[in-house]
């Protein structure tokens, strides 16, 4: 597994544990310190779960607003938990990242899908990112990083 999948793993978890356990931003570093103990312990990421982590705790009502559009049938609340946070993941990737070009975004999130949710997870992410990322298509808003591919 390499590092960054390693670390987008440890990212969703601790999404997964912040939605869980009530949303509560304040216990953000707390929950980082944890999963990384409990998964890699000797795993050094130079602070990156925890930035992506608060970047997207920051946006979610933003990313919650685009998942519920590009998933016309499914509200947030809706979602299972692991789904709506791989998938929060991604659209941040796809919006806001600009070191991650969007393919490497959806691919990952698809991955984490099929790794961690349930049978129909990797198809359900790779139809909501796809519709996210045709959107920024047609929008012209595409990263620099992926015009250059």
């Amino acid at each position: 597994m390499s590092n960054r999948h390693l670390a987008r793993t440890i990212v969703m978890q601790v999404l997964y544990e912040w939605d869980f356990r009530g949303r509560d931003t304040a216990r953000i570093p707390e929950l980082v310190q944890y999963v990384k103990g409990e998964f890699a312990p000797d795993f050094d990421d130079g602070g990156y779960i925890e930035r992506q982590v608060v970047a997207i705790v920051e946006r979610v009502d933003e990313l919650d607003q685009l998942l519920e559009a590009f998933a016309p049938n499914w509200k947030v609340d809706g979602m299972t938990i692991i789904d709506r946070n791989i998938l929060r993941l991604g659209v941040y990737e796809l919006r806001h990242d600009e070191s991650i070009p969007s393919r490497v975004a959806i691919n990952e999130a698809i991955e984490l899908g099929k790794t961690f949710g349930g049978d129909a997870s990797g198809k359900f992410v790779n139809g909501v990112l796809g519709a996210v990322y045709k959107d920024i298509v047609e929008k012209g808003e595409v990263k620099e990083i992926d015009k250059s591919e």
